[in-house]
């Protein structure tokens, strides 16, 4: 990370710059309070209910398949986490994103293990026919849903939930697969990649801890669920949320002992940085 620095408020042409925008779309959110739908795994759920509700959104846990089908035209954005897969949670995914997408509300597909497994890569494949507005996982992950969607013959497995790639070698393919589905892809790792296939920007903020903390990922999806929620634009979305997570996980690491004192810190941390710290914050690679 020797020789990023922090970007100014405004670029040479007076325009905000990135970490300025992504400070607004905090205060968008917290003023909008959006309702985020998490079918999400067994392990994540406390704390991306706790993270929602630190960075001002509110979560909601509905994951039956009796029940989505009434409740997510009543969400504000749907999150999607195949972690702890089964055909009942798979069923009840689906059924949510074809009501999301009858009912215009965006959703992001967060491919946890893809590659792995024969059965949560058919899952994946189906769910991609839905049009994701962000696909956000690790860049073995993404490489892997780039593989399943057709674009690529590279196996790409995880080792478990943990990446085997970097993500500059994730960045082609990633982009690639936000031109094939129309949407943003983000690559989480060492330096965050987002894209939309066109425009690109690399985020260096974060803590080599952070992965030490179990759902930390997931976590990061569902807020960036809230900020899909208030921007119509996925890219800037996307970003915004990965410039905050980074910026905060950055700061908690900094008062942590280690991986248990870092997640309190960190849901502490969301809670209590400003867009102003994003601003003033933020690195790009």
């Amino acid at each position: 990370m020797s020789g990023q620095t922090s970007e100014p408020a405004s670029g040479p042409t007076g325009d905000p710059t990135p970490g300025a925008r992504a400070g607004q779309l905090l205060r968008d959110v917290r003023a909008a309070r959006p309702l985020v739908q998490n079918i999400t795994n067994f392990v994540s759920m406390d704390i991306v209910a706790n993270a929602l509700l630190a960075v001002g959104a509110s979560p909601a846990m509905v994951h039956a398949p009796e029940e989505t089908a009434e409740f997510t035209p009543r969400v504000d954005a749907l999150v999607v986490n195949v972690g702890t897969l089964s055909k009942d949670s798979a069923h009840s995914m689906e059924q949510a994103v074809t009501t999301a997408r009858v009912h215009g509300r965006p959703w992001l597909l967060d491919p946890v293990a893809a590659g792995a497994l024969t059965f949560r890569d058919e899952v994946i494949q189906r769910l991609l026919r839905h049009r994701p507005a962000i696909i956000r996982g690790n860049a073995s992950e993404i490489m892997a849903v780039a593989r399943a969607a057709g674009l690529t013959q590279e196996a790409a497995a995880p080792r478990g939930v943990d990446s085997a790639h970097t993500t500059q070698e994730a960045e082609a393919l990633a982009a690639k697969l936000a031109r094939h589905g129309f949407c943003a892809v983000v690559a989480t790792g060492e330096v965050d990649v987002v894209t939309d296939g066109e425009r690109i920007l690399r985020v260096a903020n974060g803590s080599p801890l952070m992965p030490r903390v179990t759902a930390l990922g997931c976590s990061m999806s569902a807020v960036m669920g809230a900020f899909l929620a208030v921007c119509d634009d996925p890219f800037e979305a996307a970003f915004a949320a990965t410039a905050l997570y980074g910026i905060a996980g950055e700061r908690a690491a900094a008062h942590a002992k280690g991986p248990g004192s870092l997640r309190v810190a960190f849901i502490d941390t969301l809670y209590a940085i400003d867009p102003q710290d994003v601003a003033a914050n933020l690195r790009m690679a």
